[in-house]
């Protein structure tokens, strides 16, 4: 799989780069939590993608680039998580999502013997329209309550009026389920609300969302890919916002990565972006119901 991913790029003179995996910076996304280590003193956090180093390198050079490294998560660890994995990230000048999605189609196309991959793309509207019953754009949590109780879904404690999280709840326990079992789906388009590092743009109803993007396989969530934000302030605003979310759900907040926000002060080429997991993608590629079976070394072995 590795090495057809590598003809893949090399073939589309795409650089392959190595990053560090400690960074002076966490990530502030409230679902996701960084694995600290110390230095002198000092704390460092592992990196739970390579974004923040290929972006700065992407402003300081230009060029297309990706890259498999492990990355890490703390309190990660299931059918399909695991505390340490390994990610395949690249970033694409010049391309907006709908083309590095076709790229992802080509990629996937390559590296499945035999070909023969099916992929479908729904924006997220169209899915919760399809799957719900509602638009999630212009839901409330309320509206998303209602829905749970209308399709005899568990109502978690705690989500209270919080949007986000019951969109995300309804996703993953009514949407996804009845997705294709058997082959690839692109959901793009989420709420602004929704963008973490994406620009905001309209879709074809007028409606301001996130160019964002994930692809599935049943669903298994393989990928998240973005059309990259370029702007330092808004992005500083969105992490400052993250870290505030973080205080009041009991968490503890996150050192900002100020060099992440300079390089894209210094200037980030028009681009898109995306992470894969790779994991996950050969449970997929084997048939296997969970990633320790594809790890040589899965959590209780190391």
């Amino acid at each position: 799989m590795l090495k057809s991913m590598r003809a893949f790029f090399d073939a589309r003179e795409i650089l392959e780069v190595e990053t560090p995996l400690i960074s002076s910076a966490g990530t502030t996304e409230p679902h996701i939590e960084s694995l600290r280590t110390d230095f002198r003193d000092k704390s460092y956090y592992l990196n739970t993608s390579p974004e923040s180093a290929m972006k700065r390198l992407l402003a300081a050079y230009g060029d297309p680039v990706f890259q498999i490294c492990k990355v890490f998560r703390d309190d990660e660890l299931g059918p399909s998580h695991n505390p340490e994995f390994t990610m395949l990230e690249w970033y694409r000048p010049g391309f907006d999502m709908h083309q590095l999605m076709d790229e992802i189609e080509q990629l996937l196309g390559c590296i499945f013997e035999g070909g023969g991959c099916v992929f479908n793309r729904l924006s997220y509207r169209h899915a919760f329209e399809k799957h719900a019953g509602f638009d999630p754009h212009q839901a409330k949590a309320s509206d998303c309550r209602d829905c749970a109780r209308r399709y005899g879904i568990e109502q978690p404690v705690g989500l209270e009026e919080d949007r986000d999280e019951w969109l995300d709840w309804l996703l993953t326990q009514l949407v996804l389920p009845a997705m294709d079992d058997a082959n690839f789906t692109f959901i793009y388009d989420y709420p602004a609300s929704q963008a973490a590092l994406a620009r905001l743009s309209e879709d074809d109803t007028g409606e301001v969302v996130a160019s964002r993007f994930e692809l599935f396989y049943g669903e298994v969530e393989l990928a998240n890919g973005f059309h990259e934000l370029l702007d330092s302030e808004t992005q500083r605003q969105r992490f400052e916002n993250e870290n505030r979310q973080r205080i009041e759900a009991g968490q503890s907040a996150v050192v900002i990565d100020e060099h992440l926000l300079d390089a894209l002060s210094h200037g980030l080429p028009d681009c898109s972006g995306v992470a894969m997991g790779l994991d996950r993608l050969l449970m997929v590629m084997s048939g296997r119901p969970s990633i320790d079976r594809v790890l040589a070394f899965p959590w209780d072995r190391v």
